[in-house]
């Protein structure tokens, strides 16, 4: 289990997020929530990728470590409701396993600079890249 999951698991278990009052997808850059205590976050697409709570097939192990790279362009291209306690978003990567709770997206909002700044570390220390890798020309 990563860091971020156990940070995750903790968080529900001893916080509960306030209410939430407002949720707007803004396709295809971001997804903007506001909460009962006047929170309110603009989460980009790349960043609510790499941070999926979904496990996920593109994942690279890297040293041990669960990294996903290259996302910077990635897209949102819907949600859909999942009960009333949060989205499944599709990105146009057709990732569309996770499940983004309210109290997932405020942990997120809440740490966010921390988060993005963790991931740009670990992608550095691995020699990645946040921009996608770029397709070889075949020549004939």
């Amino acid at each position: 289990m990563s860091l971020l999951q156990k940070a995750i698991r903790g968080f529900h278990a001893s916080v509960s997020a306030p209410r939430l009052t407002k949720f707007a997808l803004r396709p295809p850059q971001k997804v903007e929530v506001e909460y009962a205590d006047g929170s309110v976050y603009v989460l980009s697409a790349e960043f609510l990728r790499v941070h999926s709570p979904a496990a996920d097939s593109k994942v690279r192990s890297v040293g041990g470590e669960k990294v996903i790279f290259g996302r910077r362009y990635v897209g949102i291209m819907s949600a859909e409701p999942v009960g009333n306690y949060g989205v499944r978003i599709l990105f146009d990567d057709l990732h569309k396993t996770g499940i983004y709770t309210w109290d997932y997206f405020f942990f997120l909002g809440s740490n966010k600079f921390g988060l993005m700044r963790k991931y740009i570390k670990t992608l550095r220390k691995h020699g990645l890249s946040r921009d996608p890798l770029r397709k070889e020309t075949v020549r004939n």
